[in-house]
C-alpha cells in the first residue's frame, strides 16, 4: 500500500477513537480554549509567521510538527489531533502530505475554526513537481495524480511568503477581532522586511557570475528558482523518497559541475551528503565545496530556542546562494 493511503486509513483510525473520546475530554478542552486564541500550525514557517503577527499579544502559536520531523513523514498522534480539535486558527500546507487533515478537521470541536491552506491561498500560482533532466524519479504519487502534483514546498519563495502572510493576518483578524489592528500593524511591517529581503535576493543573483545551482540531494526549492530565474541541477525532485542515487545521476551530475565549472554542491537540511560526496569524487578536480540550503523541513526545538526565524534562515540561505552562483 502507497504511503499517502497508509497515512489516511492511519488518519481514519486516530480519528473513530477520537470521537468516542472527545465527549470526555470536552470539558477540559473549552477550558483550554478559553484560556485565549489558540493558533496551531503544522510547519515551522507557518509558525514563525504567526509568531510575528501575533507580536504584541500574550499568545504564542503551537507548532505541531516538532524537533526536526519532516513533514513528509508526520504521523499525527492522538495527542496531535486532539491539540487541533479546539484551534481557533490552523495553518497548513495542503499538499499530499497532509492527506491526513481533512479527517482530523471532520472530526474538530471548534466548528467555527478558521484554516490558512497555504496552496490553496496560492492556487494560481503554484508549480508541478518536475523530473528534471538527469534526475531520479522515486516520487511515490497516487495513481490517480501521477503526473499532476504540486509541489508543496511554497513558502520557499518569498513572494508567496507575502500572500500566506496576509492570508494568516486576515485569519487572525477573523478570529480574534479585539486585537484585528495590532495584527495588521504587525503584517504592514512584516511585509516590508519580506520585501528588503527579496531586494537583496534579486540584487545578489543579478551580480552574480552563474546563475545555476545543483543539488546532491532532493530539490525543494523550485519555488525560489523560478521567481529569480536560476537553473538547476538535482538528484531527487523535493517529494523524493529515495535515498539512493544510481550511478547515471550521479555521473550526469558530476559532468556538469565539470562542464560548468560549479563552485559548490548543495545539499537540504539534515542530509548526509554521501550522495554530494560521491557526486563531487566523480569530477575531474574534485574540488567542489558541500554547502547547505535550508528547506525548513526538520527545524528543531533548540533551533527555534535559540531564536531561529523564516527570516534568518532565508538570510542565510541567500550567503549560501552568493558562494553557489560565484
Amino acid at each position: 500500500m502507497k504511503m499517502m493511503k497508509i497515512k489516511h486509513w492511519c488518519t481514519l483510525l486516530v480519528c473513530a477513537f477520537l470521537a468516542f473520546a472527545m465527549t470526555g475530554c470536552q470539558a477540559e478542552q473549552t477550558s483550554q480554549a478559553d484560556d485565549g486564541l489558540k493558533v496551531v500550525s503544522t510547519i515551522f514557517p507557518g509558525y514563525d509567521w504567526a509568531r510575528e503577527l501575533m507580536n504584541g499579544t500574550d499568545v504564542t502559536p503551537q507548532l505541531m510538527m516538532k524537533n526536526g520531523v519532516d513533514m513528509h513523514s508526520f504521523q499525527p498522534t492522538a495527542a496531535d489531533i486532539v491539540s487541533l480539535s479546539d484551534a481557533d486558527v490552523f495553518i497548513y500546507v495542503g499538499g499530499e502530505s497532509d492527506v491526513w487533515v481533512a479527517d482530523a478537521l471532520a472530526t474538530a470541536q471548534n466548528k467555527n475554526m478558521v484554516t490558512v491552506n497555504m496552496m490553496d491561498v496560492l492556487s494560481d500560482d503554484l508549480h508541478l513537481e518536475e523530473l528534471a533532466e538527469g534526475m531520479e524519479s522515486g516520487h511515490d504519487h497516487d495513481d490517480e495524480t501521477e503526473g499532476e502534483t504540486y509541489d508543496e514546498h511554497v513558502w520557499l519563495s518569498i513572494d508567496n511568503a507575502e500572500s500566506i502572510c496576509t492570508a494568516i493576518a486576515d485569519a487572525l483578524c477573523t478570529a480574534d477581532e479585539q486585537h484585528a489592528q495590532q495584527y495588521q500593524d504587525n503584517l504592514a511591517d512584516y511585509l516590508q522586511k519580506l520585501s528588503d529581503l527579496d531586494t537583496r535576493y534579486q540584487q545578489t543573483i543579478e551580480n552574480s557570475a552563474r546563475n545555476v545551482v545543483l543539488f546532491g540531494d532532493r530539490f525543494p526549492f523550485i519555488y525560489l528558482t523560478e521567481e529569480y530565474g536560476l537553473e538547476y541541477y538535482a538528484a531527487f525532485p523535493g517529494c523524493s523518497a529515495e535515498s539512493e542515487a544510481s550511478f547515471s545521476t550521479i555521473s550526469f551530475l558530476a559532468g556538469k559541475i565539470d562542464e560548468l565549472s560549479l563552485p559548490v554542491v548543495l545539499t537540504i537540511d539534515g542530509s548526509d551528503q554521501k550522495i554530494a560526496k560521491t557526486i563531487i569524487e566523480n569530477t575531474a578536480n574534485q574540488d567542489a565545496k558541500i554547502l547547505t540550503l535550508d528547506s525548513m523541513q526538520s527545524v528543531t526545538d533548540q533551533q527555534i530556542d535559540e531564536g531561529v526565524s523564516y527570516l534568518s534562515i532565508m538570510e542565510n540561505n541567500l550567503t549560501v546562494l552568493k558562494e553557489a552562483l560565484s
